[in-house]
């Protein structure tokens, strides 16, 4: 009986934890579709050719930053310190954004 409890009790471990997991990945979907939708393609006059491959460059902009992804590998190229301005940006949130329009010198 004893044994019986211990198993139950471990299906019901696995269940809340395959639950848990479904979540979070329901999340991350909705997320990336979001960040997805803020890419906007800009068209280039002289496509540029991937550093790792031998594919071609399409450019983009997100969230006002451009950056250059290939078609063939999939990688994404940007040029110094937007990575780094792009984080800070998406990390303060909406708040943080307010904030920057409201102290915007323009």
């Amino acid at each position: 009986m004893e044994n019986e409890k211990d198993r139950f009790g471990e299906t019901m471990r696995l269940v809340e934890r395959a639950k848990e997991d479904i979540y979070f990945a329901e999340r991350e979907r909705e997320l990336l579709e979001t960040l997805r939708g803020q890419l906007r393609k800009v068209e280039v006059e002289a496509p540029r050719n991937c550093p790792k491959c031998p594919g071609k460059l399409e450019s983009y902009t997100f969230e006002g930053f451009p950056l250059d992804r290939c078609h063939e590998c999939g990688g994404i190229w940007l040029d110094k310190g937007e990575l780094e301005a792009i984080v800070r940006l998406i990390s303060r949130g909406p708040l943080g954004a307010w904030l920057d329009t409201l102290t915007a010198k323009t």
